[in-house]
């Protein structure tokens, strides 16, 4: 039985379900926000977060076109092909995959199948499954500390920049922290009565995620086991009997389609897109899962390697100049209120549900996060978006929870200790670019100061407007930082592989040997397949600091020390750049490959440089070699000359170098010699174009 105390103030806690007559919940309210007494102001609070929400998410969601390309092209060939769409294939006629399992393109093609495609079928989706995740968000908080609790979390959720940026970006992220959403609010509504089944539709949740992004939807597991084996209101031996169950359910929804991968003929699908050996299994175990945290040597093409973008390994890697503006504004305020949270609720019995809440999102917060800091393989700021809904219901919470006891000096100092945190950390991330918008530092730090003031010396428990006050300018403390954030990024489109949030400038230093005027930079030692797809400067390619490895783009060239790579393979394009990819005003090109007939109107190293030019001739098939970075093993050399031959390929693009540090395959560089050396080659729109049915030896 849920036993927590009202909230003077900010309303009620909410009861548990069992405290509530059956007649006064109906089927909706029972699935997401429950029945019975609520404050006058709850529900329209709801609908208007609900409503400002979508808003932010769908606002001229257009501007960023096909936003990553990669993705984008699988789309659109899903839309063209069934086969393509149950494979996840980059192409219609099947040739590879991308390197992700297909649960969030089917979600988005679905969408243009019904819609048509475009950029609004494409990404309105995404945004959709934000506000989803806002929303489940909400109950799940509201069961456990009240409605006040849930607004404020729902709030900070959609205000994380790297959501804004997530949930309008067709990454398969925005579906996969919406899966772990709903799979930790099953997981608690499970542990409120020991019921089996919330408990199975969580793991079945968590197994869809894994068809989203491999293993790490799985990070979440150890806090869902460790709040349902510890806190349900059911025997031990039933718990354990409960969570077998659930497992079963995890392994069957995650390992179905996988199955039918690994068992259906290769010669009959489409290649396994980032894999060694064209095994579904190796991508979701190697270069999908222990190799993005060891670092390369653990299988999987793609290039493995050091990290990309993420900063150095280190428990200070979330709050680096990577990833600190795109999740960590409330990160301190979250760890402090986890901690207070705990302590408050040392006494309470094994079967508290508040507390129950507060070891879910504790465990999912730490372990992800964890491994996220620790990880030395591939990894990006956007992964980061999955941390947004636990940051945001341990604030909430254990800040209603201290609010409870306000009358009480420990609880106002642990307070003032969150608003304190927040505000520090805030004007720290806001003064990594002093001049954007210097106002928002002086909102924060007035607003911080002021609920200090009060928290420490207000009679917050008689006075009501005192009180009031007091949580507004907390709020526009710990809010008005990744508010301005969340807005600069909505307003600002996104294009390529790293889409950052925020101010460009904030997102990445400037260093030597740095590219065209007003480009972003990246630390020495970190890799890039190309700018941050900010998108605020198209066109432009963008420079490394010295000992940086990066692409020369079309724009700038790669700053001191970088690795070259032939132009036109990074920076970032017509379509915003984060890897390699043609360009796709190229209107000679595009018009040159509309006219085949063949089964791939072209072949070029690297997806990027594929998907591009699928993108712009409006689906034709192209043939990725090498996959994603170019450096998958497929096709075979032998198995490139025996297309050529049956007249399935029209013409080769030169300079395809894929959308990664991988530098291409053993595979694609006999092909591209091969090429070189058999056929006759012309100039399409300043592309060297090979025409593979005229043979010149």
């Amino acid at each position: 039985m849920n036993t927590s105390p009202s909230i003077p103030g900010l309303g009620h806690a909410r009861p548990a379900a069992a405290d509530r007559p059956a007649q006064e919940r109906g089927p909706l309210a029972r699935l997401l926000l429950g029945a019975g007494d609520r404050p006058a102001w709850a529900r329209p609070a709801l609908l208007t977060l609900l409503a400002a929400t979508a808003v932010l998410y769908l606002w001229n969601l257009a501007a960023s076109g096909d936003a990553n390309s990669f993705y984008a092209a699988a789309v659109l060939a899903g839309t063209e092909s069934w086969k393509a769409f149950f494979f996840g294939s980059l192409d219609a006629a099947n040739f590879i995959t991308v390197d992700k399992p297909p649960a969030s393109l089917w979600v988005m093609e679905l969408s243009a199948r019904l819609f048509g495609f475009s950029s609004w079928s494409l990404l309105a989706p995404e945004a959709l499954e934000g506000v989803a995740a806002v929303w489940i968000l909400h109950a799940a908080v509201r069961r456990r500390a009240g409605d006040a609790a849930a607004l404020i979390a729902g709030a900070a959720l959609a205000l994380t920049p790297v959501a804004v940026l997530m949930f309008r970006f067709d990454n398969p992220d925005a579906l996969l922290t919406l899966l772990l959403v709903i799979g930790a609010a099953c997981t608690l509504r499970a542990t409120e009565r020991g019921g089996l089944g919330w408990l199975l539709l969580a793991g079945a949740t968590i197994g869809i995620g894994f068809l989203t992004k491999s293993l790490e939807a799985f990070l979440i597991l150890p806090a869902l086991i460790l709040v349902y084996a510890w806190a349900a209101p059911v025997s031990l031996p039933r718990r354990i009997l409960h969570l077998a169950a659930a497992a079963g359910a995890l392994v069957v929804a995650s390992g179905w389609w996988v199955a039918i991968v690994q068992i259906w003929p290769a010669s009959a699908r489409p290649y396994v897109g980032g894999s060694t050996n064209d095994s579904e299994l190796q991508l979701a175990l190697g270069y999908n899962g222990l190799s993005r945290i060891v670092g390369q040597g653990m299988g999987g093409g793609g290039g493995g390697g050091n990290s990309l973008f993420g900063g150095a390994p280190g428990l200070t890697r979330l709050f680096g100049g990577s990833m600190g503006t795109q999740i960590s504004w409330l990160l301190p305020a979250a760890l402090i209120a986890l901690v207070a949270g705990l302590w408050m609720t040392r006494r309470s019995p094994r079967t508290d549900l508040t507390r129950a809440a507060l070891l879910l999102l504790g465990g999912w917060l730490l372990v992800t996060g964890v491994v996220f800091s620790l990880m030395s393989g591939i990894i990006h700021p956007y992964y980061t978006v999955v941390l947004g809904p636990p940051i945001a219901g341990l604030v909430a919470i254990g800040g209603v929870m201290l609010w409870q006891r306000r009358g009480e000096w420990p609880a106002r100092a642990v307070m003032a200790a969150m608003v304190l945190a927040s505000m520090v950390w805030s004007e720290a991330l806001l003064l990594r670019d002093s001049s954007w918008y210097p106002a928002v530092q002086y909102v924060v730090a007035g607003a911080g100061l002021i609920a200090l003031a009060l928290l420490l010396l207000a009679p917050l428990k008689r006075g009501r407007l005192v009180a009031v006050a007091a949580v507004a300018v907390m709020l526009i403390a710990g809010l008005a930082g990744p508010a301005a954030y969340a807005l600069q990024t909505a307003t600002t489109p996104h294009t390529g592989s790293i889409p950052v949030a925020g101010p460009s400038t904030a997102s990445a230093t400037m260093g030597p040997g740095g590219g065209s005027p007003g480009g972003a930079g990246f630390p020495a030692g970190e890799r890039s397949g190309g700018r941050p797809g900010s998108g605020t400067v198209p066109g432009r390619g963008e420079g490394f600091p010295g000992g940086a490895k990066g692409f020369h783009g079309r724009g700038g060239a790669g700053g001191e020390g970088a690795r070259a790579f032939p132009a036109g393979t990074g920076g970032e394009g017509a379509r915003g750049g984060g890897g390699g990819g043609m360009a796709a005003s190229n209107a000679a090109l595009t018009s040159l490959l509309k006219k085949t007939s063949t089964t791939w109107a072209a072949a070029a190293v690297g997806s990027q440089s594929a998907a591009s030019l699928e993108l712009s001739t409006g689906g034709k098939a192209v043939m990725a070699i090498g996959g994603f970075s170019g450096s998958d093993p497929a096709p075979t050399l032998a198995q490139f000359e025996r297309d050529v031959a049956e007249g399935r390929i029209a013409y080769f693009i030169a300079g395809g170098q894929g959308g990664g540090p991988g530098g291409g395959s053993s595979s694609a560089a006999q092909i591209t010699s091969w090429v070189e050396s058999h056929f006759a080659k012309t100039t399409v729109g300043g592309e060297t174009v090979y025409v593979l049915t005229q043979k010149t030896s």
